[in-house]
């Protein structure tokens, strides 16, 4: 795939701190508004073009702070070459511009066949995140039960506004959002491939399903939502049919067939074909990617200290902790997945496929307010008339046996290998970077820059992900937050030479060229995706890679060792996600406003990474930066 990617460009969107998006508890209207959300969508910007030669004078800027004099002076011959007049670069740039006139998003259909369907490693870690919500306040199965029923009822209400086109349009800097990630994510499902995977919706079909997958002690139940009439089922009525579930999977036992989805891709796909030729199995696999989405109910995890719960629960969300514990308790390929734990660890894995962060936090944070609200009797009929869950049956043959085993060993080694720590940051939040009017993203990826420097001494590619929302179909593009001044900053900082006035002025430089990198990113002139485009084209043309491609300072652009993301949400959770490459960090984070949650994540099987000393890292540069602004007279600012 020429080096696109190494699961490098794979990551989530953000909101760039320019404005949170709306988020009501209710439904707008309970009455469908026919062809809103299409004339919404027309009403968008298409994604443009940016011009070639400012890509690839920001390209060269962008390599100065990650590559050596000699490897700059190579590089910057290969991009005048490519972009000479007349050149291999014009054309393809050429190309681009005729695609873009005749695409809704010359880039949409790429970056997910590129970034995810065409990517073989298992979905597990590498690609789906896990969100953590707060601790819930039940310990028991009758506490679980009640809260996945209200879980449960929060998602179908906030489903309503999708099926009737109420969803409130959102905002960035005062421009309308794309809202289509929101009409991809419920009754869709990755499915395996040999090669290349694909991505089915049955929401879009003629018959819509009415059905959730429940997963209990590895087992899998259709529960219909709905009623007769097309309401959906009460939370009283909810909790009848997961109590029966719950009853009707203590009896049996079962093959914990969703441990194939932690495959390699290609081998699940291979196993996939095998599982499907069975009728039953078909039928139960189709049931599955159907369903509007997976409500995982948990047995108990690993047990440990309570400083180390969120780093515990954080795995449940992500991978599950095993074959041990609940990684066969999941069907990772489907797009939504809710997990209830009976110790009130809860939260989501979602595959990233059709979609990025934020709508699946609105989505949660959705959820989360309707369990806190919904209260009182139920107002739908009787629930004893319900008709039972439908168990759904697997017969595995002795090869279906052989890939289960497979799946079981390789999940468990990703298992042991991944290192993830999540630390709840108390000294502050957003409030002490907007005290010195520094936008809080940006002083925390300097804070990033800083700790990253102090541990290896040198800057490193850094990826953060900025939404491409405001343009139609639009996903991400790459902040590259390493930037000449951060270098700069992160250089000056421990330099007992340098001034504090000297160090903030510093600071201020680095943030302030990351809050312009933020900007140009968002509106569609950054550097990652138009490059990809160009060699995307290039294959499409059937041309020769070009030199600038096979160039190892762009494989070395394309080695995030920090893979970073910043997804805001009203609730007080976390998402998780595993390394891009595998001797670099995955760090995601929650700013709220007087406390910041991280995770972070590393490879145990990479000697020179450690997740718990990188957020230690973190907050001390956090605490260091905030001292030296602190003890620098206002003037000076």
């Amino acid at each position: 795939m020429w080096g696109i990617c190494s699961r490098t460009l794979v990551g989530m969107a953000k909101t760039c701190g320019l404005g949170r998006p709306r988020h009501l508890v209710k439904p707008v209207s309970a009455t469908r508004v026919a062809g809103r959300y299409l004339t919404h969508q027309r009403g968008l910007p298409a994604l443009p073009v940016p011009p070639l030669q400012q890509t690839c004078e920001r390209y060269i800027t962008a390599l100065e702070p990650i590559l050596e004099t000699d490897e700059l002076t190579r590089t910057k011959e290969l991009v005048q070459d490519f972009q000479k007049p007349g050149g291999v670069g014009e054309r393809l740039q050429k190309g681009l511009e005729r695609r873009a006139g005749r695409t809704e998003n010359w880039l949409s259909q790429w970056w997910v066949q590129v970034a995810y369907l065409d990517y073989r490693m298992p979905v597990v870690v590498h690609s789906s995140p896990g969100l953590v919500l707060p601790r819930m306040n039940f310990s028991d199965k009758q506490g679980q039960i009640r809260f996945a029923a209200k879980l449960i009822a929060g998602v179908l209400d906030f489903k309503t506004m999708i099926d009737n086109e109420t969803l409130p349009v959102e905002f960035l800097g005062g421009k309308p959002l794309c809202m289509n990630q929101y009409y991809e994510v419920f009754s869709s499902c990755r499915v395996p491939g040999l090669k290349r995977d694909s991505v089915v919706n049955h929401a879009k079909s003629s018959q819509p399903p009415k059905h959730i997958t429940v997963v209990r002690n590895f087992q899998f139940f259709e529960l219909n939502v709905y009623n007769r009439d097309g309401t959906p089922l009460s939370p009283d009525q909810l909790c009848l049919q997961l109590e029966r579930i719950c009853r009707a999977a203590q009896e049996t036992s079962a093959e914990p067939v969703g441990l194939l989805t932690t495959l390699h891709r290609d081998v699940w796909a291979r196993a996939y074909l095998n599982l499907v030729k069975d009728e039953t199995n078909k039928d139960s696999v189709l049931t599955i990617q159907r369903s509007i989405f997976t409500l995982c109910l948990d047995g108990p995890g690993p047990q440990g200290s309570e400083e180390s719960y969120h780093s515990r629960a954080a795995v449940q969300m992500l991978h599950g902790g095993g074959s041990r514990w609940n990684s066969g308790n999941r069907w990772f390929d489907k797009t939504l997945q809710f997990i209830v734990g009976e110790d009130g660890t809860c939260g989501a894995n979602y595959e990233h496929a059709p979609a990025e962060g934020p709508p699946i936090v609105a989505l949660i944070d959705h959820v989360v307010e309707f369990t806190k609200s919904e209260s009182g009797p139920s107002e739908s009929g009787p629930s004893e008339s319900l008709p039972p869950p439908h168990k759904l049956n697997f017969k595995v043959s002795p090869e279906t046996q052989e890939d289960l085993q497979e799946a079981e060993r390789s999940m468990d080694r990703l298992v042991q290998d991944l290192d993830m720590k999540v630390k709840v940051f108390q000294h502050f939040g957003k409030n002490v970077p907007k005290t010195f009017k520094m936008s809080p993203d940006a002083f925390i990826q300097m804070a990033l820059q800083l700790a990253y420097y102090r541990k290896y001494g040198r800057c490193c590619a850094t990826y953060e992900s900025a939404s491409l929302r405001m343009f139609r179909l639009g996903r991400t593009d790459t902040i590259r937050s390493a930037s000449n001044a951060s270098a700069s900053f992160v250089k000056a900082f421990d330099d007992p030479s340098k001034q504090n006035s000297e160090k903030v002025d510093l600071m201020q430089k680095a943030v302030n060229a990351h809050r312009w990198y933020t900007n140009m990113a968002i509106s569609g002139q950054a550097i990652d995706r138009h490059l990809l485009g160009l060699k995307m084209e290039a294959m499409e043309e059937k041309l020769s890679v070009p030199a600038l491609f096979t160039d190892p300072a762009h494989s070395k652009a394309l080695h995030f060792h920090l893979s970073t993301s910043q997804v805001p949400s009203k609730t007080d959770c976390v998402m998780c996600f595993g390394p891009v490459v595998p001797d670099g960090f995955g760090v995601c984070y929650n700013p709220m406003e007087d406390h910041i949650n991280f995770a972070v994540s590393s490879f145990n099987s990479c000697s020179h990474t450690d997740a718990s000393q990188l957020a230690q890292a973190l907050e001390e540069a956090l605490l260091d930066m905030r001292r030296v602004l602190e003890h620098t007279p206002r003037s000076k600012l």
